[in-house]
């Protein structure tokens, strides 16, 4: 009675820490998640010295993350990585880590802590298995929030253009070029700075950010606006 109460309602009865094992991960294998979570819970409680228990501690972590439940997934990925170090999921969990920051990476307009977390996850977890089967999706999932953060701040920017504020304007085009100039919205931000420069009368340097604008970006939709400006300068 007192691991089913403890475990949340799992039904698993035997003594033996490789049938319950099994029986957890028959659930999860299922997609019964909710069982699945009862079932590792008690496996951790009642067997906590087995040789199953990274295991367990694994699949408890995939089950909550199937569940979108990313911040218990989270801690247990994290228990995994910190108490058994050998365990051959610790590269699996590494990644998941990383998986789960990626799952809170919230709306652009929101905060974006979980986001800034994801790519330090994601960087580390390169650095340390450069050739993991996970490495090519990681670097994917970096190119995407820096996007989404370059985007962000991109937005500040323009904000602040509208608002008149050029010197704010200056310093969020400048984030973008100096921070995510490898991102699709590089071209938007000197765009933006070249008209923020012309508003502040700043000519020579805009004239220099236009020159770079036409050698860098010939592709670009603003080309042309870029082009245009010259004759403000």
């Amino acid at each position: 009675m007192f691991y089913s109460c403890s475990a949340g309602g799992s039904n698993i009865s035997t003594d033996d820490p490789e049938k319950a094992y099994f029986i957890a991960k028959s659930h999860y294998d299922k997609k019964d998640y909710l069982d699945a979570i009862d079932d590792f819970n008690l496996i951790k409680l009642k067997f906590s010295g087995s040789s199953f228990i990274d295991k367990t501690l694994y699949y408890l972590g995939m089950s909550y993350y199937k569940r979108e439940e990313f911040i218990l997934a989270n801690y247990e990925f994290e228990t995994l990585i910190k108490n058994y170090p050998s365990s051959s999921f610790v590269e699996d969990s590494r990644y998941m880590l990383a998986m789960c920051y990626y799952g809170l990476s919230p709306d652009y307009s929101l905060d974006q802590t979980y986001t800034r977390y994801a790519i330090n996850e994601f960087q580390n977890f390169i650095e340390i298995y450069p050739n993991s089967k996970y490495s090519a999706e990681a670097e994917r999932k970096i190119s995407e929030l820096k996007t989404k953060l370059a985007y962000k701040t991109l937005k500040s920017a323009d904000l602040y253009f509208t608002l008149d504020n050029y010197k704010s304007a200056l310093v969020y085009y400048g984030n973008v070029l100096e921070e995510y100039y490898d991102t699709k919205y590089a071209d938007d931000a000197l765009y933006g700075k070249i008209r923020t420069l012309i508003k502040k009368k700043r000519y020579e340097e805009a004239k220099k950010d236009i020159e770079k604008f036409e050698t860098k970006y010939a592709g670009s939709e603003y080309l042309r606006s870029v082009k245009e400006l010259k004759s403000l300068t």
